[in-house]
């Protein structure tokens, strides 16, 4: 299986292929993990233990004790250095945006975390590897350390790769991630623009009929099962301090395999639905849709089953790659501007009114409808369409 994304013009793009690991090295990955993620816990010691004293625990400092441990440690310094190294620039990468939310005094829902400890029995492996600590021979993927691992490509690569992101998923199954260049594939041009207004009903409603993309609801088709597997689990759960039992690990193996399944269908028939949509226009106004809001209200479910998110990172990808024009438009007040005029109700519509009625020009239209054009109108993509599109509306911005 191969996977691209954030692609753009002097952007980089991401090929995943599987791998088949052989038993020693499975064993060698696992205890590179095992170094990693000591060192992973170090950081985070020194990091709470830094914020009491309100000590500087920065990057560099950070480097300086993971020599320290190297070299006071023999069974540390049996690993390779390269993906220690890169846990402490994640380290430093997760921690600085942690205190920039707070410095920015922003809400506790909308922090990111400071880092925490990593669990031998929770935390998937990952590991991540600059150049000068991985190889590609004969086919093969030669890791820092002597590890080598057999890559099933499924096509080739368009570039040699920068890095490499070596991890485990939930199911066991081993995944390289190679970070290469990305060329950018421009299409012949259509001159034709688009409005996309993001829903559940409906995941995308566009100006375009015949390019809605229908809420598929795969999660619901599969949460009978993934229920039964739930059920199985909470029975066979085994006691604290215990180990876990075949039948457990079974039915946890097949919740996994039921959740994965679903975030694959979500991801193809997000990227099909993407590539036809760039494919037959140059220009995007897409609402810079944030669902925050939506995961506390009776339609999380739904909402979450639709994964508007990731069907709106595809597009964007999409768009990169291809060279189109994507502007996010803000999504205030899509609901109460009329599309055609430019008018804006005096009050916000509920959710259960599904028709959009104009009291200044009498247009009448689906509700999604007319917030689709309201995204087109405000983007600047189809002033001639409207008779006063409003000038002061929320800002505008183009996709990078």
């Amino acid at each position: 299986m191969a996977a691209m994304t954030e692609v753009g013009e002097g952007a980089h793009a991401r090929y995943t292929f599987r791998l088949r690991v052989s038993a020693s090295a499975r064993i060698a990955l696992l205890g590179e993990w095992d170094r990693c993620r000591w060192v992973w816990n170090q950081c985070v010691g020194e990091s709470r233990a830094a914020h009491k004293a309100t000590a500087e625990c920065g990057p560099a400092r950070l480097d300086k004790m993971l020599t320290g441990w190297r070299g006071a440690q023999e069974w540390l310094r049996a690993g390779g250095s390269v993906p220690q190294q890169q846990v402490i620039r994640d380290f430093a990468k997760s921690r600085a945006k942690a205190l920039k939310d707070i410095k920015a005094r922003l809400p506790m829902r909308r922090r990111a975390g400071m880092p925490r400890f990593k669990k031998k029995s929770v935390a998937d492996p990952t590991l991540n590897y600059t150049r000068r600590g991985f190889r590609l021979k004969g086919g093969r993927l030669c890791l820092a350390g002597g590890i080598s691992l057999r890559v099933v490509w499924s096509r080739e690569l368009p570039a040699e790769p920068s890095n490499v992101r070596v991890y485990r998923d939930s199911l066991g199954h081993w995944y390289a991630s190679f970070v290469v260049q990305a060329a950018l594939q421009p299409l012949p041009a259509k001159g034709a623009a688009i409005g996309i207004d993001w829903g559940v009903k409906e995941t995308a409603t566009t100006t375009g009929d015949t390019h809605d993309l229908p809420h598929p609801e795969y999660g619901r088709k599969l949460a009978g099962k993934l229920a039964g597997y739930q059920r199985k689990m909470a029975r066979r759960k085994p006691k604290r301090g215990q180990g876990a039992s075949k039948g457990y690990r079974n039915a946890k193996r097949q919740a996994a395999k039921a959740h994965k399944k679903v975030a694959r269908q979500r991801q193809d028939t997000a990227r099909k639905w993407a590539k036809r949509v760039v494919a037959a226009f140059d220009r995007l106004a897409v609402e810079d849709f944030r669902p925050r809001f939506l995961a506390k209200s009776t339609m999380a479910r739904k909402a979450a089953d639709a994964a508007i998110s990731a069907t709106k990172r595809e597009l964007i990808n999409m768009a990169r790659k291809h060279g189109r024009v994507l502007h996010l438009v803000d999504p205030a007040h899509t609901t109460m501007d009329c599309g055609r005029c430019g008018a804006r109700a005096k009050h916000a519509l509920p959710l259960s009114e599904r028709t959009y009625t104009c009291t200044a020009c009498g247009a009448v239209s689906p509700r999604d409808k007319n917030s689709a054009r309201v995204m087109l109108v405000r983007a600047g993509l189809n002033p001639a369409g409207a008779d006063r599109g409003r000038p002061d509306g929320p800002p505008v911005h183009q996709a990078a």
